[in-house]
């Protein structure tokens, strides 16, 4: 299968406030010659600690942020090059989940409304749909993210951040785009939810053939969800492989720092301290 995404030598540097009046000012460098690539119907887990450039990696694929230098290729699109409408319409085919499930959707609008504003690129390509044929739209990815039908007029501040994070994932599937970049998609959610959502990608992307790019620091996540992992520190890809392989045989001294970091649950050793306590 050919490679959906095309990241190449990604560059994003930031200008720091001048501290001198006959100085340049400092820079920042968020990313630092980053090159990866997903093939079609696979998932690409980005893990790293904050500051480490995940973020940033992720607007530059979305074309929310330009690069300092560097490319950003989809189907053989280089995204920031195109004109703004061709731009646009692009969009229709890469969707993202943010982490915020407070700050992504507008307090304004109804939930139908939210779900249904991917479409308006597609439709434009393809033919205006009717209100009915999107509000079932809509009713169908609420049902898939665990919301009723009857959630479609309500508006955001009458939900939990959890449900929140929900609606906005419908809104990501609700086109079926090729690509879903998805920052901490599922944090804001319980484990049972978390559980369904996770299945539920899987599902979508077994049926529908959808791309993942998760960043995560969720170790667990990526593991379940993804087929490639590369760890970015400094802005940089350290590491790189199979979640279960990489995780096991971190070669990386940060990716063994961070597997290590992962709290492990051993059941009966706060039992036998607490039976030498008592004994005590």
């Amino acid at each position: 299968m050919s490679d959906l995404l095309q990241v190449q030598d990604l560059v994003r540097e930031y200008a720091l406030p001048r501290e001198h009046l006959f100085k340049p000012p400092g820079k920042v460098h968020a990313l630092n010659g980053v090159s990866l690539s997903i093939t079609t119907g696979r998932s690409l887990g980005v893990v790293g600690e904050s500051g480490s450039g995940k973020s940033t990696l992720a607007r530059l694929v979305m074309a929310l942020d330009v690069p300092t230098s560097g490319s950003v290729h989809l189907l053989g699109r280089d995204l920031h090059q195109l004109p703004p409408a061709e731009l646009r319409a692009a969009r229709r085919d890469f969707q993202m989940v943010f982490q915020d499930p407070y700050g992504s959707l507008d307090p304004r609008q109804t939930v139908e409304r939210i779900v249904t504003e991917p479409l308006q690129a597609q439709t434009q390509a393809q033919g205006q749909a009717t209100r009915a044929e999107q509000r079932e739209r809509a009713a169908e990815v609420l049902s898939q993210v665990g919301l009723r039908t009857s959630d479609l007029g309500k508006y955001p501040h009458e939900f939990s951040g959890g449900q929140r994070q929900r609606i906005a994932i419908a809104r990501a599937l609700i086109t079926r785009p090729r690509l879903i970049v998805a920052d901490e998609p599922v944090s804001a959610l319980d484990v049972s939810v978390q559980a369904q959502v996770l299945n539920l990608m899987q599902d979508l992307q077994q049926q529908f053939g959808i791309t993942y790019m998760l960043i995560s620091h969720d170790l667990a996540v990526v593991n379940h969800l993804c087929d490639e992992v590369v760890v970015l520190y400094q802005g940089r890809i350290v590491e790189r492989g199979a979640p279960a392989e990489l995780f096991s045989h971190a070669q990386h001294p940060y990716t063994q720092a961070l597997v290590g970091a992962v709290p492990q649950v051993q059941p009966g050793r706060a039992r036998a301290r607490r039976a030498a306590a008592k004994a005590a």
